[in-house]
């Protein structure tokens, strides 16, 4: 059927299953087909597993078989049959559904507490390779400016013990408006760097092959990339770009499309300060730092939404960025809200509370 034993780890979830089809994925891609995958990791996010996966549904190692057998995700295995067999006999998923028995027998036969001790065992011990790495002994790390992966961030350069001062937010503009259920994958993805990427194009500039471009959580040491990444998810959906989907919005003051990071750039280098504006639940899924580092290095002064995440809404503070929520059921669209406005936030930071009306 095409499956492939890999080693139980961070592959599918992180986007690692390897490429399908070209021409399955032209055919995606041309016309524009919402295509699913079934897997039996622990992350859905959209566009996660592979670019032109749009779906993605959480399931038991046997149902995924069983929807490779099928063919389809719209299926209803209750009353329809999954395959006809050789003989043409409807073959229904209750006629290959395993028992608990036969589950118990074989996890009795193969999973067994010595395999985890011995296991356990060696961990501390490294391997070959890595106990082979040359490293030299230093009080700091020795940081590789030429390195891809791993790159001093700003957030260790210039550390002082002090706050710093809070800068006031004035005539900010709106880099996105976003709706409900913006997730910390939507933020800062973890899967595959797409080729038409800002981060792609700061690869390529640096001699990196597409092979060898990885994903976003194996190059989270750099923050270079991770920047680059923050709004990258090819699903995500700018409010702004009129229904166009996709990590992309409108610089205001030229009118200019350009990608998300693109446009942070450029309104820093004009002076202008940034925020966000988001629906219902922003910031929810993994508790992902980046989600909060990389809209900071993009220069976002501020998240208004709906309703926040609890986590993500500590990483944003954590990071000095603003997380203030609208009032009385109010959002966007009530304030006729559409991102060309420019925003100045009040705040008297001196005696900053809780909860209080901003």
């Amino acid at each position: 059927m095409g499956f492939y034993h890999v080693g139980y780890g961070c592959m599918t979830c992180i986007g690692n299953s390897g490429d399908i089809a070209k021409e399955v994925e032209d055919a995606v891609k041309e016309k524009d087909l919402c295509v699913a995958s079934v897997l039996s990791g622990n992350r859905n996010f959209e566009g996660r597993v592979h670019p032109a996966t749009k779906a993605n549904f959480l399931a038991s190692p046997p149902l995924v078989v069983a929807f490779a057998i099928a063919g389809t995700v719209n299926i209803d295995f209750e009353k329809e049959p999954m395959a006809i067999d050789s003989e043409g006999k409807e073959v229904y998923l209750r006629d290959l559904w395993p028992s608990r028995d036969e589950i118990r027998k074989i996890e009795e036969t193969v999973i067994k507490p010595e395999i985890f001790v011995e296991t356990y065992n060696k961990l501390a011990n490294g391997t070959e390779r890595w106990n082979s790495l040359k490293v030299k002994e230093s009080v700091h790390f020795e940081w590789n400016k030429d390195s891809t992966y791993i790159h001093n961030p700003p957030f260790f350069q210039n550390v002082q013990k002090e706050l710093l001062q809070w800068q006031p937010i004035k005539e900010a503009h709106i880099l996105a408006v976003f709706g409900d259920s913006i997730t910390t994958d939507h933020i800062s993805p973890a899967g595959n760097i797409s080729l038409s990427s800002p981060a792609a194009r700061f690869l390529k500039e640096r001699g990196i092959e597409k092979k060898d471009f990885n994903t976003y959580g194996a190059r989270r040491g750099n923050d270079l990339i991770m920047a680059r990444g923050t709004f990258a998810n090819i699903r995500i959906i700018n409010k702004m770009m009129k229904g166009k989907v996709g990590p992309q919005t409108v610089h205001v003051p030229t009118g200019e499309v350009l990608d998300i990071f693109d446009a942070a750039q450029k309104y820093r280098s004009e002076g202008h300060q940034l925020i966000i504006i988001g629906g219902k639940e922003y910031g929810t899924g993994s508790s992902r730092d980046w989600a909060a580092k990389g809209p900071y290095l993009q220069g976002v002064r501020s998240v208004i939404a709906e309703s926040f995440e609890r986590i993500h809404r500590s990483n944003l503070v954590g990071m000095g960025i603003l997380p203030l929520t609208f009032i009385n059921g109010e959002n966007a669209s009530t304030h006729g809200l559409d991102g060309t406005e420019k925003v100045t936030i009040n705040l008297d930071f001196e005696n900053l509370k809780p909860s209080q009306d901003v």
